[in-house]
């Protein structure tokens, strides 16, 4: 069988790819760009864009399982061509919160909980995998740790269990690969709760330097996070960093349920990534 990939390029498909072929599944990569992936060899690659429905019979030709991103513009056509297909099971990327977030004021919320509103009404079997804070997100700080040794950011003391992409990819591998888990919502976490700064102190022990938190206003922030998103994005980071301040993140234990092995804290993430930020 065939296992299609999609967002080939981004952290977690690759860690996604990585472990199918460690469990010997054949794999097929879907990106928007497929000559700028690195990937492994005997990865099949393919164009496909979420956004554009013709890229997706020949992605899905051929297909029983899918690693689906949300995108709440595409995800309907996806559906349509995937039912078409053969409607393979899809374990879709969506995120923790979908159920009680707000989607009128949250676009975090509103495009997993489409994607996944998509999928609860189609002919497809699926499995939804809830991360939280990814902990990829702080490869943000990574130029400015590298250039100055410095991250500027507020609300030191805002806590949050952050994932590692591998722990992501190791569920995602176990529910493309084994049965059992149709019809499931997975929230994941790290397996404890951090603060920024704590973050912060793990970066430095694992670079071997030492690096600073600066900490500046919201509203210093707010002029940094414009670069990625609009400002209705902008006021969601920011509101969330607020709620998160001085508070613990929930922690979960689906990870070790699943797998029966310890989910990797960020200390680990930051020993994986070291070099990223030296």
């Amino acid at each position: 069988m065939t296992i299609l990939v999609t967002g080939g390029r981004g952290h977690v498909a690759r860690a996604v790819v990585d472990g199918l072929l460690g469990a010997g599944e054949r794999v097929r990569v879907a990106s928007r760009d497929p000559e700028k992936a690195v990937l492994p060899d005997g990865v099949e690659t393919v164009r496909a864009d979420l956004s554009d429905p013709d890229t997706l019979p020949a992605a899905l030709a051929g297909v029983t399982k899918v690693f689906l991103y949300a995108d709440a513009k595409g995800v309907d056509g996806f559906v349509a061509a995937a039912e078409a297909a053969g409607a393979p099971h899809t374990v879709l990327l969506s995120a923790l919160g979908v159920e009680e977030g707000d989607p009128v004021t949250d676009p975090i919320v509103r495009m997993h909980r489409a994607a996944e509103d998509a999928l609860r009404g189609s002919r497809l079997s699926w499995t939804f995998l809830r991360p939280g804070s990814f902990a990829t997100n702080t490869l943000q700080w990574a130029p400015a740790i590298r250039a100055t040794g410095t991250v500027r950011a507020p609300y030191p003391l805002a806590h949050s269990a952050s994932v590692h992409e591998a722990d992501i990819a190791d569920v995602a591998v176990l529910a493309l690969t084994a049965p059992g888990h149709e019809g499931k919502a997975y929230p994941l976490s790290g397996p404890e709760s951090v603060t920024q700064q704590d973050q912060i102190d793990c970066l430095a022990k694992a670079t071997g330097r030492p690096i600073r938190l600066e900490e500046i206003t919201a509203e210093e922030y707010r002029a940094t996070l414009s670069q990625w998103g609009d400002e209705e994005m902008v006021d969601t980071l920011v509101g969330h960093l607020v709620e998160a301040d001085g508070r613990p993140a929930p922690v979960f234990s689906t990870y070790t349920d699943l797998t029966g092995e310890q989910a990797r804290g960020y200390a680990q993430w930051a020993t994986d990534h070291a070099d990223d930020f030296r």
